[in-house]
Parts: C-alpha cells; structure tokens; sequence
C-alpha cells in the first residue's frame, strides 16, 4: 500500500460513516443484552410460578436474539446490512402447542466454510501398514 492509497482510505467518508453507525450498534447491542438478561430472568420466574414458559417472551427471546446476530455480523465486518431500525425486526413463529418450537426469521443467510484437508502427512503420525 502507497502513502496515496492510505491517504485516500483515511479520508473516505465511507470508512467514518460506517464508524458513527458501528458505535450506534454497539450501543443498541449492549442495551439488547440487557432487555435479553431482563427477558431470561423473567422466564426463569414465570417458568417457576407457572410450571411452564411463557410462549410470548421466547418468541421475543429468539426475534431479539436473530437482532443481537445480525448486529454482531455488522458490527464484525461479515454485512453491510444495517440491522434494525434501518432494516426489519427479525420476526419469530411461535407453534400453537406449548411446548412448540420457537422458529425465528430473518434475512441473514448462513454461511459455511470449507478448509481442505491437507493431502500431506503428519511428520508425527506414526505410519501406517500397507497390505
């Protein structure tokens, strides 16, 4: 990299403008986690009283949980979606039963990566017999 190319990245309003909107996010992420500790705490004492969860906060529990991920990804470089409130709230299906499956929506797709196994040896594998 040349002291052009290093003086142009320094001065890009794109490279501060995702700043403002990372340290936003950061906030909004550190509030999320503590409505999500308010939210287990409060399932743990209607799940104590009532003998059972409460359907309502753990379809919240996983929509709010989908939000925390994509601000993550955003905030880890891995989109450049903006979550909530410059995107969707995630929503989440909560099955009639009670002791349905909670599925939460959302628009991140998963990705998996694949790192090819080294066709080489070992040098410490002791070898193998040939029959």
């Amino acid at each position: 990299m040349n002291n052009e190319e290093l003086k142009s990245n320094l001065l890009s309003s794109r490279h501060w403008l995702r700043l403002v909107f990372m340290l936003l996010f950061a906030a909004l992420l550190q509030l999320a986690g503590i409505v999500m500790w308010v939210l287990v705490i409060l399932q743990f004492l209607f799940s104590l009283i009532s003998g059972k969860d409460n359907r309502n906060l753990r379809g919240f529990g996983a929509s709010l949980s989908c939000y925390m991920y994509q601000t993550l990804k955003f905030l880890t470089y891995n989109s450049e979606e903006k979550p909530f409130p410059f995107s969707d709230w995630p929503s989440s299906v909560v099955s009639a039963e009670d002791d349905g499956v909670v599925v939460a929506e959302t628009n991140v797709t998963p990705t998996i990566i694949v790192t090819p196994v080294s066709e080489t040896p070992n040098k410490e594998d002791p070898p193998q017999d040939k029959f």
